[in-house]
């Protein structure tokens, strides 16, 4: 699930929507309110949180705490996506790959979490399906922020089929569109899409809605197309591969 990617552009009809993150350190238990208010042990909230940060940056847990938190909810944390649609309801958003202490106590605040158990206790309501077409939107759009590198704006394609793969399973879009288009990325051999923006991520969603099935694309027309390049080309793919039918 997670990778690291480099500085690069791809061609697109229309500006991206990506957008770089900074985040801060911790912040002090009063700005989380009080735990008689919340009804949390705090200080086993941060316990927990501590145990997953480095010594040396204890205000963040980076992948390797993720991980040790996986490993504790006995989830797969690179196969489960339960693991991307905990971090979107922990609200780490802040900086790619961790997620901030202030973030983690916002959300042990919110969510009543305080221990493992009560963390394992969310582990069945966070199967996508539950999410309506809003809100997978965002988390959607989560997925390919939080596996950004630092600063870096774009994804390298493999991990772009992976997070497919693992996010618009089961029903979401169809399996064919989902099949065809990780094949037209796997496939394709120009060096422009070796790198994805989060603009030609959220497109190729939205194109899957508007376009299910090869029937729904015998309407599609190139030459009135409003969609990104990357869109216009995977479509081509599919009429000379004579998968459009």
């Amino acid at each position: 699930m997670w990778g690291s990617t480099s500085p690069s552009s791809s061609s697109s009809r229309r500006k991206g929507g990506s957008s770089s993150r900074r985040g801060g350190g911790g912040s002090s238990s009063a700005a989380y309110g009080g735990a008689s208010a919340s009804g949390i042990n705090e200080s086993k909230a941060e316990k927990l949180f501590a145990e997953l940060c480095e010594e040396d940056n204890p205000g963040a847990a980076n992948m390797e705490g993720i991980c040790k938190l996986c490993e504790q909810l006995d989830i797969d944390p690179f196969k489960d996506i339960r693991v991307l649609v905990l971090l979107w309801k922990l609200g780490a958003n802040k900086k790619p790959a961790e997620i901030q202490k202030e973030e983690w106590m916002a959300a042990c605040h919110k969510f009543q979490l305080d221990s493992i158990d009560k963390f394992k206790k969310l582990l069945p309501g966070l199967d996508t399906g539950f999410l309506d077409r809003e809100e997978f939107g965002d988390f959607y759009k989560f997925c390919f922020q939080f596996n950004r590198a630092g600063t870096h704006k774009t994804l390298d394609k493999e991990l772009i089929v992976d997070l497919l793969k693992m996010c618009v399973t089961g029903g979401r879009i169809t399996s064919h569109r989902l099949e065809t288009f990780c094949e037209f990325l796997e496939t394709t051999k120009d060096e422009g899409y070796s790198k994805i923006t989060l603009d030609q991520w959220r497109s190729f969603l939205d194109f899957s809605y508007e376009y299910p099935d090869p029937k729904a694309l015998e309407g599609y027309d190139e030459g009135m197309s409003a969609w990104p390049v990357l869109i216009d080309e995977y479509v081509e793919f599919m009429e000379m591969s004579g998968k459009k039918k």
